[in-house]
């Protein structure tokens, strides 16, 4: 992932990968802020680090690892 820079929008590239786990859902490329303000709504996810560590997402990877 040395190309991290692809998976951010413009203002977020190039931040240290401690800032982007603290910075919003909406810098990944192609969340919106209407995006955000959902997945808040529904899941009271703020950041990058709320979204990654989530537990319907973890939940979601392990069923498709195991489902491999």
């Amino acid at each position: 992932m040395a190309d991290i820079a692809k998976f951010l929008d413009k203002a977020y590239e190039g931040m240290e990968f401690s800032e982007l786990a603290n910075a919003p859902v909406a810098a990944l490329q192609g969340v919106s802020d209407g995006d955000a303000e959902h997945l808040k709504a529904a899941f009271g996810i703020d950041t990058i680090r709320d979204l990654a560590t989530n537990k319907f997402v973890l939940w979601a990877q392990a069923i498709n690892v195991l489902g491999k």
